[in-house]
């Protein structure tokens, strides 16, 4: 861009400037592989450039300009962008492997972050010229930062970093202080705790489907004990809290593409889409995460209303949906979006309602208030949404609308980065965020005795701890559980702690207290879609599996863009009800987003051998056991959870046809 073009552009009224993270990408020798194959260069560039347009758009960026073999994207956030960079590299470097050494096509990277100037949907400044120069700057397969991106991010990830010094490049006045980013083992290890923050989108391409998963699906077995653990907790629990963090490719969390359309349910419905962080600062993120979840969790609760999880609501955060697709594709009528921002002591928020079927808005608010009201206005916003849906209340539901979860600011606030913390422990499998999600939650009772919520999430941290093998004692899904009940002294009117209480009964082999426990949640969150799931698995341990597959088939449909485990679950209710070809098709839908997703083997294997198809059955017992090694009948026979002695049995029958001793 010229200097007169700079300037006239900078005169222009209508020229938008906001303050952007840029990632510049192009093809290191992209001329040479043109010239030696067109075809096949450019088979292998649609097939890379499939990957790359779906992870910076999993990451919330938007692609603003592409020419030939370059790709230039904008994020509001420099952690996303230098996030969506390592796993675009770890990702085409897996790609790559299956290519011959001489086809094989490696992108450089830049990315820089500064003030730029917006018309129409490019980008224009001396920030953009910079990433550009940084790219070219990259080695092939390597990402090159500036100065300012360093400074913002060095202390978010456990990466390495060579220092190149200030570097003169062209069109640049001042020089570039200049960092390369280390593709070592740090950044496959990030890449791989990315991957499994995966709940949302779908990442396949063209060219290899089944590549990325190669370094994906190894944490899921966390240790050698633990995979038996991991085979029998995915098939009753799933998470309490489903809201996607980063998108990124296959896991066992990864979410189900919603059909193509859904029919409206008989009465007023609605998702509540992620309210945009307007506070200029993204680690400011966990709190207008945390608002669109209290309102989620506000309007879940209400029996009049049918409400899109937050998990699927997720799946929309950074994109621009068209209301009339989205109401089709979620099958809901309504749609509530709006924005944060917080600073100062302050809280601006601002909300509109939209009726999605006719595209048409219903209305809209804008409310400022000091910080310390912020409960109260989030009961004013669900009021509004009664009386303009025109709802009739029972007299308990009337009483959520005006309780409030604590009186004390810093609590809340402790309680929300907790949040965030154990979003990234239960995603990750991280043990240090799920010790720093306690940390908060611990702070946040500490700073509120009373605040109930605080001890459920406090209670999910040692679920956590017990389902990851990190401490998988009787004592710690206990200590689970004591809490789940402190919460439920404090307040009774809350859904989660039942959740805990439901699954620590189960195994304990407490059944009848485990449903209750789990209708309970549901009475009490008639929306909640794992509360439906979680009972799903729940009653087919109990020898109800027939109503079982029905509380997991209402789950899908309160939360379209569901996990895969949703389909893990379906699998085990369904065989338990002695419907084979569905459990076999159920476990199938979920290997072919997670090929590696070990108790879909187990699934299969039972499946197959109920049918006498053994080689099947034996086939799917021998990926079982590569996948998780320990896996033995009699640590089966231990650790299962049946009522009905009569039910192991048959798995045990069923799994030494199998091939299993």
């Amino acid at each position: 861009m010229s200097q007169p073009e700079r300037t006239a552009l900078r005169s222009s009224q209508n020229i938008e400037r906001r303050l952007a993270a840029i990632l510049s990408a192009d093809v290191k020798g992209y001329s040479r592989l043109m010239g030696a194959d067109e075809e096949a260069t450019l088979r292998t560039l649609t097939a890379h450039r499939h990957v790359m347009d779906t992870l910076i758009a999993q990451h919330w960026g938007r692609i603003v300009g592409t020419a030939g073999d370059s790709v230039l994207a904008e994020f509001a956030s420099v952690v996303e962008a230098v996030q969506c960079a390592v796993v675009i590299q770890q990702t085409l470097k897996a790609e790559n492997a299956h290519l011959l050494a001489e086809r094989q096509m490696e992108f450089r990277i830049g990315i820089n972050i500064g003030d730029v100037m917006v018309d129409g949907e490019q980008i224009y400044g001396d920030g953009v010229n910079i990433a550009a120069r940084l790219e070219a700057l990259a080695e092939a397969g390597g990402i090159c930062i500036s100065g300012i991106v360093h400074e913002q991010i060095k202390t978010k990830f456990d990466l390495h970093y060579d220092d190149l010094g200030e570097q003169e490049v062209k069109n640049i006045a001042e020089p570039v202080r200049t960092w390369r980013v280390v593709m070592d083992e740090a950044a496959v290890a990030l890449a791989e705790q990315l991957v499994l923050r995966q709940t949302q989108s779908e990442v396949r391409s063209p060219a290899s489907p089944k590549s990325r998963v190669g370094f994906a699906h190894r944490s899921w077995i966390v240790a050698t004990g633990a995979g038996l653990a991991f085979i029998i907790g995915m098939v009753v629990t799933v998470r309490h809290f489903s809201r996607p963090l980063l998108s990124t490719q296959d896991s066992a969390l990864r979410t189900e593409t919603a059909p193509a359309a859904l029919p409206l349910p008989d009465k007023p419905s609605i998702v509540v889409l992620p309210f945009v962080n307007m506070s200029g600062d993204p680690e400011q993120e966990y709190f207008s995460d945390g608002i669109t979840e209290d309102l989620t969790s506000a309007l879940s609760r209400l029996s009049g209303l049918f409400v899109i999880s937050r998990n699927t609501a997720f799946f929309y955060k950074g994109k621009a949906a068209k209301m009339p697709e989205l109401s089709k594709e979620l099958g809901v009528q309504y749609v509530l979006e709006g924005s944060v921002r917080k600073a100062d002591g302050q809280v601006r928020i601002t909300t509109q309602l939209i009726d999605a079927t006719q595209d048409r808005h219903l209305w809209s608010e804008r409310y400022d208030r000091p910080l310390h009201d912020i409960f109260t206005l989030q009961d004013e916003i669900v009021q509004k949404m009664v009386t303009t849906l025109k709802l009739q209340l029972a007299l308990w539901e009337q009483g959520l609308l005006v309780r409030k979860a604590t009186d004390n600011l810093e609590a809340y606030d402790a309680f929300l980065r907790g949040q965030e913390s154990w979003f990234r422990a239960y995603y990750e499998a991280n043990k240090d965020a799920n010790a720093q999600a306690r940390q908060m939650f611990e702070r946040a009772i500490e700073l509120d005795p009373r605040y109930a919520e605080a001890y459920v999430q406090l209670g999910f941290t040692y679920y956590a701890e017990w389902f990851y093998n990190w401490n998988h004692t009787p004592q710690t899904l206990a200590r689970a559980g004591e809490l789940a009940q402190q919460a439920v002294t404090l307040d009774e009117s809350l859904p989660a702690p039942h959740v805990i209480l439901s699954v620590v009964y189960l195994w304990q082999k407490q059944h009848d207290l485990a449903i209750h426990e789990g209708e309970r949640a549901i009475a009490l969150d008639p929306n909640g879609a794992e509360g439906y799931a979680n009972l799903g698995g729940i009653l087919a341990w109990a020898g109800r599996p027939e109503e079982g597959v029905e509380m997991v088939k209402r789950a899908m449909r309160l939360n379209p863009h569901y996990p895969v485990n949703y389909h893990l679950i379906l699998a085990f209710t369904d065989r338990l009800a002695g419907q084979y070809e569905e459990a076999i098709a159920a476990a199938k839908k979920a290997l072919a987003r997670q090929p590696n997703f070990a108790p879909c083997y187990f699934a299969l294997a039972f499946s197959y051998a109920q049918l006498d198809r053994l080689e099947e059955a034996r086939a799917a017992g021998a990926e079982l056991q590569r996948l998780v090694p320990n896996f033995s009948l009699e640590g089966w026979k231990q650790m299962a959870a049946f009522k009905d002695p009569a039910l192991l049995e048959r798995d045990l029958a069923a799994l030494r046809k199998a091939g299993f001793k």
